[in-house]
């Protein structure tokens, strides 16, 4: 073998939902977002000339930072941009988390959490959620080199009061503490108020989920300047240029059209809430998820049984096989009205089998 070979660095990586190809399939596998984005971004896209494109774009993407800033109430300099939630919290877990002391995280989150520690090699420790998939506060008052934890947690869906989380803020005022807010448009109340009062939290939100543009890649983490400074200073020690002229516009466009982003959002959680009946009459059962998926489970039917039969009429949804307290449980996304109609004519005549 040769020598080179054993510096190579070797991770468990993160495996993502499959992304299959099929003109018939239902796909519920990845929490996409089931309609399409505001009409605006097409136009913002069309905006960018040719000749615009040789140039390279701003690199402190200061008119999406901006728009996003006014959003939410906040100064600019408050905003950190980059190419999906998962490149910004990766570039904070590069940033912040340089403890010898472990990060804390639940035992039941985002896969991706642990793939990171691991790469760079961050001493964490998982906190386990209670017997109903709860984050319980007081588990993390303990000696941390910083916490993170979404609210809603995926993949259960499970919401935290925004008082919960202001007492593992106030508790930990030594310690980043983040709040992965993915999913947070779908029903809860933002931590991003509590930006101001704490100097220690850090909000991180997508474009992904709620304002449908998973395929921009679009993600900010908000908190204030100092922290934004810092992640912006190792960023450009990294790579300047992560946000393409294209990207800004359509952000910046998606973030300003309030009125169709409470409409589509509206739209996906009166059918989750619908969705939930179904299930409850089908005999499943999950948590009250907050979310725009649900994590359900049958007490009379194999999760990777149901799972197989599924993918077998093009209908995907997300199985984890490597945590045994959730290997009897699917995570299902919330779909169209019809979709969603799709699948549950699917599970009555399975469950009559």
């Amino acid at each position: 073998m040769p020598e080179y070979m054993n510096y190579i660095r070797r991770v468990e990586p993160y495996i993502p939902g499959d992304q299959p190809d099929f003109s018939d399939m239902i796909k519920l596998n990845t929490n996409e977002n089931p309609y399409p984005p505001s009409p605006e971004v097409l136009k913002a896209i069309e905006s960018c000339s040719l000749e615009s494109l040789r140039l390279y774009p701003d690199p402190a993407s200061r008119k999406l930072n901006k728009a996003i800033a006014e959003r939410y109430g906040l100064n600019e300099e408050q905003v950190f941009t980059g190419v999906g939630s998962d490149d910004v919290i990766a570039m904070c877990f590069l940033t912040f988390f340089n403890s010898d002391k472990p990060l804390l995280f639940p035992d039941i989150t985002y896969a991706f959490y642990p793939v990171w520690a691991e790469m760079l090699r961050i001493p964490y420790e998982l906190v386990p959620l209670n017997d109903s998939f709860e984050i319980v506060p007081e588990d993390y008052n303990r000696e941390n080199g910083g916490i993170i934890f979404p609210n809603p947690n995926a993949p259960t869906g499970d919401l935290l009061p925004i008082e919960a989380i202001e007492s593992i803020i106030k508790n930990n005022p030594d310690s980043i503490v983040m709040v992965d807010e993915a999913y947070i448009d779908f029903g809860g109340a933002s931590a991003v108020p509590l930006i101001n009062k704490y100097h220690n939290l850090i909000v991180v939100q997508t474009f992904s989920k709620s304002r449908a543009l998973a395929g921009m890649r679009i993600g900010y983490a908000m908190s204030n300047p100092e922290i934004i400074k810092a992640l912006n200073d190792v960023k450009y020690s990294f790579n300047s240029y992560t946000m393409n002229r294209q990207v800004i516009e359509a952000g910046t466009a998606a973030i300003k059209d309030e009125k169709y982003f409470q409409s589509i959002t509206s739209k996906i959680i009166a059918t989750r809430e619908r969705a939930k009946a179904e299930f409850k009459t089908l005999g499943f059962e999950f948590c009250d998820s907050m979310s725009n998926f649900l994590f359900v489970t049958h007490p009379d039917h194999d999760a990777k049984a149901l799972f197989d039969a599924l993918k077998e009429k093009h209908i995907f949804v997300r199985y984890f096989s490597s945590n045994p307290r959730i290997k009897q449980y699917l995570r299902v996304t919330i779909g169209t009205d019809d979709e969603m109609d799709k699948l549950f004519e699917f599970l009555r005549d399975y469950m009559k089998k």
